[in-house]
């Protein structure tokens, strides 16, 4: 269920999220967040670790789309290192 909850910003641009948020959302001290602002709406969005759940399959057909593209291992080296230019 959707909770509604008014917080104010601090002279630090500080916000609170309100406890009950916090404990319906299982938000922790250090969450980290992105924040999306336009006109007078601001979203926050808790950043999570992908699920490794399915890692193995998107390598495999990471590695099949490669190989389908005839894109080699030192084609990958070397778009790495043009990157970090």
């Amino acid at each position: 269920m959707e909770k509604l909850e008014i917080t104010s910003m601090s002279s630090r641009g500080q916000v609170v999220i309100p406890l009950d948020i916090r404990e319906q959302l299982g938000l922790k001290e250090g969450e980290k967040f992105v924040v999306v602002g336009e006109d007078d709406t601001v979203i926050l969005k808790k950043i999570t670790m992908p699920s490794f759940k399915n890692f193995d399959k998107l390598l495999k057909k990471t590695q099949q789309f490669a190989k389908d593209k005839g894109i080699s291992k030192d084609d990958v080296e070397g778009a790495i290192k043009r990157t970090r230019r």
